[in-house]
């Protein structure tokens, strides 16, 4: 089956560094390609300890003896990780970040079509094969969850994360993308911060020369996607960890992390299904489908979130009844979740939801909570958190020691920066604003993600003015997105701008061409607008006053170059014009300004607070 590795007949698992010199190559593999380990490399697995365990005949259930309980004596390799990912560590990392920004960096040039999808077109799974091999195969060393989905995968990802860190086990998480550095990608240990910068360093150190032995054997087609995968494997190796959370780049089928066998997998997540990378991924959204239904492995349990469509929904289920799948849905009949109301806690809100699993059916799960406390908000995330929840009682199920009670906690500790995240009036005032105006920072780019953030905005702030700053890349669908903003509260003033997205703006969508979606998509909907143009102190100042003495229509403009906090101001100070116009008085919060439209935006926000 194309993504695994060679058909898994043994009933024993050897999870230690394998004899490379003595095995077979690889699917995907030649015989000059199938070289042994670096001596670089073979040092950096060659101390993990042995550890065997065996396969019982339940296709859904682990020996116990693979299972460490919480609070059994776990072997640490390099050490416990250290808080680590503030920018004042990237001077470590210096020439790691050159290597890197040397290699392919799809991120940054886009994605080739069809690249993610299961064909000849597709991205080549064997240069990730052989790069492993290189390594010692750090990622049949542990057992692992594998995550994708359109959105949602990161926040299950991180609940999950949670989850089994609250129960006491040693977890890896690997995700992407990154907002300010790129440790951000790499969590390891019971507290599950960024790995720092020291230990990614020694571990690039130490793995190097099989690197660049396998880019010289790839003619340097290795990616930085690619690279940067293997290294997060062979962190969780030297690591020991008990478990590992492995999110999806693009796709799944040809995704780099789809090297996962079904002998390692303990179960696949797929969280949504939506129109994103539609030309990476074969142009339609039941060709999404397949891509990313490819993570679905013989044998091993998937957890579906969704709700999908009922022909997506069939697509995942007919790959799962081929490779004999299990299969647990967050939607079925027997889950049941609401939100009971959104309090704030600290200046920060959050919604009180209560989750009740009662599934009966192969794989029978149950579980009841009540006024779960999570801090990221919307339908969206109390679903993520649902499927999560679901993800940990599968484990359970497996033989995985998970109490409701490390589900409450795991829930109500996840945060993510950029999703839903409202700054402290601290923080707005670092960035240069007088803290009259909550800011909102959310990194929505989808048509999906754009109606979950109207659901938030809707739930926490239901009055006063509104502004929108938008910047997005040009492969989005920036009409769906625009239409499905203005679905909701009307914005008083929008005003587009270039995101910076992987250190350039190569890929970002130009503002004009933003504002001439906006006005059109207005006019459309019957909203009545203005274009005020390029933004500008003189111009902010008289459309300030302006509109402080009448109502007006809707503003749209754009910003004279890439996003920066500056565009924040301007967009306070039109916000209190129409604030006044509104008979707002002056004890009263001047509105909401919202910063959206790609994850570079948030990046961008966050770099600005760590300057100042």
């Amino acid at each position: 089956m194309l993504g695994e590795g060679p058909a898994e007949n043994t009933r024993l698992i050897l999870l230690s560094p394998p004899k490379v010199l003595n095995s077979p190559p690889h699917s995907g593999d030649t015989a000059a390609h199938a070289r042994p380990p670096s001596t670089a490399a073979a040092a950096v697995t060659s101390a993990r300890p042995c550890r065997m365990f065996a396969r019982v005949a339940d296709p859904l259930r682990w020996s116990r003896g693979l299972l460490l309980r919480a609070g059994s004596n776990r072997r640490r390799g390099l050490s416990a990780m250290a808080a680590g990912g503030g920018r004042s560590e990237v001077g470590q990392l210096g020439e790691f970040l050159e290597y890197m920004d040397r290699l392919l960096n799809y991120e940054r040039s886009g994605v080739p079509r069809g690249a993610g999808t299961d064909s000849d077109g597709g991205f080549d799974l064997g240069r990730m094969r052989r790069l492993l091999r290189r390594l010692g195969d750090p990622h049949t060393h542990y057992p692992a969850v594998h995550i994708a989905g359109t959105k949602g995968k990161g926040s299950t990802a991180a609940f999950l994360s949670n989850i089994m860190r609250e129960q006491g086990y040693n977890v890896g998480c690997y995700s992407s993308p990154h907002l300010l550095t790129i440790q951000e990608r790499i969590s390891v240990g019971e507290r599950g911060g960024p790995v720092s910068a020291v230990l990614l360093r020694d571990l690039f150190d130490q793995a190097k020369e099989a690197i660049d032995e396998s880019i010289e054997s790839e003619n340097g087609s290795l990616t930085h996607f690619e690279v940067f995968t293997a290294l997060s494997f062979l962190l969780f190796s030297r690591e020991n960890v008990d478990f590992a959370i492995i999110e999806a780049g693009l796709g799944g089928a040809r995704d780099a992390t789809n090297v996962i066998r079904n002998s390692e997998l303990a179960a696949s997540v797929i969280t949504t299904i939506g129109k994103e990378h539609l030309a990476a991924l074969g142009g339609s959204l039941q060709s999404i489908a397949v891509a990313k239904s490819g993570i679905i492995k013989e044998g091993r349990p998937v957890v579906i979130g969704g709700p999908f469509s009922t022909e997506v929904e069939q697509i995942l289920r007919d790959r799962a009844f081929l490779t004999q799948s299990p299969v647990i849905s967050a939607c079925d009949s027997g889950v049941r979740s609401i939100t009971r109301c959104v309090g704030w806690d600290y200046a920060k809100p959050y919604q009180s939801c209560d989750i009740v699993v009662k599934i009966s059916n192969d794989t029978p799960l149950s579980m009841e909570l009540h006024d779960v406390k999570l801090q990221l908000l919307g339908d969206h995330q109390r679903q993520n958190a649902v499927t999560a929840s679901c993800t940990a009682l599968c484990l359970r199920q497996l033989g995985w020691d998970v109490s409701d009670a490390s589900i409450r906690a795991g829930l109500e500790k996840t945060q993510l920066p950029g999703r839903s995240q409202f700054l402290t009036q601290d923080e707005a005032s670092v960035l240069g604003l007088d803290g009259a105006s909550t800011i909102l920072i959310d990194g929505a780019h989808t048509e999906a993600s754009a109606k979950a953030l109207v659901d938030v905005i809707r739930t926490v702030e239901r009055e006063g003015p509104l502004a929108l700053i938008i910047g997005m890349a040009d492969d989005k669908e920036h009409l769906a997105f625009t239409a499905q903003l203005l679905s909701g509260r009307r914005p008083d003033v929008v005003l587009l701008t270039e995101a910076t997205i992987a250190g350039g703006t190569a890929r970002s969508m130009p503002a004009s061409s933003l504002r001439d979606i906006w006005i059109g998509v207005a006019h459309d909907q019957g909203i009545n607008c203005a274009d005020i143009g390029v933004v500008t102190s003189d111009r902010i100042s008289h459309l300030a006053a302006a509109s402080s003495d009448k109502p007006t229509p809707m503003m749209i403009g754009c910003g004279d170059g890439p996003f920066s906090h500056d565009l924040m101001k301007a967009a306070s100070r039109l916000l209190h014009g129409v604030h006044r116009a509104e008979g707002g008085g002056a004890g009263a919060p001047a509105g909401l300004i919202c910063v959206t439209g790609s994850l570079h935006m948030v990046s961008s926000v966050l770099q600005q607070l760590e300057q100042q």
